[in-house]
């Protein structure tokens, strides 16, 4: 049986394979949730071959519905996703930085450092010398300690 355009087969062809591309790497940033030590690796494996999975996928969906209303259906996923991932990655990041929640001997240059040393914290996994600072409300006493003594 021979298709009435010879271009569908080749769409269905380059559709499948995109899926297919999508689909492996979709399944390795899962995998690279599961398997990576801390947050900072994680950050890698959740964004990166993420979004570009995603996108492979919307354009295997694109090609296999051969519409440019489709198109312009999908065009925004694409969009919101690759504006949102990244935004959502940096906070998550400095989040884990600021928690603790990384391996400080595997990095190579922390650029980080400096800026939450003058923010006045240096509590931090890996740092020499921690500053007892009262951090926001911490210098008021709370409902079961004393007030100090008044001299």
């Amino acid at each position: 049986m021979v298709d009435a355009e010879p271009w569908a087969s080749i769409l269905d062809i380059a559709a499948g394979v995109l899926l297919v591309g999508g689909a492996i790497l979709s399944l390795a940033a899962a995998v690279g949730l599961v398997r990576f030590p801390d947050a900072l690796s994680r950050l890698h494996a959740a964004t990166k071959p993420q979004i570009l999975g995603l996108v492979l996928v919307v354009l295997a969906l694109a090609l296999s519905q051969r519409s440019w209303a489709a198109l312009l259906l999908l065009t925004p996923v694409i969009v919101l996703q690759m504006l949102t991932a990244p935004i959502a990655a940096h906070m998550v990041g400095r989040a884990g930085y600021r928690t603790g929640d990384f391996d400080a001997s595997t990095l190579v240059v922390d650029e980080l450092a400096a800026d939450v040393a003058d923010a006045g914290r240096s509590d931090l996994p890996g740092s020499s010398d921690p500053i007892d600072r009262p951090v926001g409300n911490a210098a008021r006493p709370g409902p079961s300690e004393e007030p100090p003594a008044e001299a």
